[in-house]
């Protein structure tokens, strides 16, 4: 049942998208899609690298988890961006490319795409941007759905706003101006 909660939860936006944010499904088909968000922040490039990394369980909403466990991401080729919970656990998406603190790639399918068979790439970018720092995120996912993608990387591109705007938040709420 839990599952099911997960999925309800994966089509509603979980947190507003920052004023200085930019959200948007760039590319859509019949056979996959590509979505960027991306914010602006004052921290640099080190304390981001470390807050997404380290801070994951803090930012990464627990209304799009599995069991409302205890997230990780271990920053290494093949590691693994996961979740516990007691005896149950859960691979989110495989850590397949590491160069701190400048970007992180994860592949899979996030959520109830996994389920769906669909597979992506969610790459994380982390570069200077006039004196501060720009986070992007790109998920280029793809699969065979027999309704296609235009009802749906718009709500997987919500989502992923959403999620950004956590860090975004955690990153405002630990290291204040």
């Amino acid at each position: 049942m839990k599952r099911a909660h997960f999925l309800s939860g994966f089509l509603v936006l979980n947190a507003a998208v920052a004023p200085e944010a930019f959200a948007e499904v760039t590319e859509v088909s019949e056979h996959g899609f590509v979505i960027r968000n991306s914010f602006v922040t004052r921290q640099p490039a080190d304390t981001v690298w470390l807050s997404l990394i380290n801070d994951v369980d803090n930012w990464w909403p627990k209304d799009h988890s599995w069991w409302e466990g205890t997230f990780s991401i271990n920053a290494t080729a093949g590691g693994c961006f996961c979740e516990r919970k007691n005896n149950k656990s859960a691979e989110h998406m495989r850590v397949s490319y590491v160069d701190p603190p400048v970007s992180l790639v994860m592949t899979g399918g996030l959520g109830p795409l996994q389920s769906m068979g669909v597979y992506g790439a969610l790459n994380w970018q982390i570069t200077p941007d006039d004196g501060q720092t720009r986070v992007t995120l790109t998920y280029q996912a793809q699969g065979y759905l027999p309704s296609g993608f235009k009802q749906l990387a718009p709500v997987v591109d919500q989502v992923q706003a959403g999620q950004l705007a956590r860090l975004h938040a955690w990153l405002r709420q630990t290291y204040p101006d």
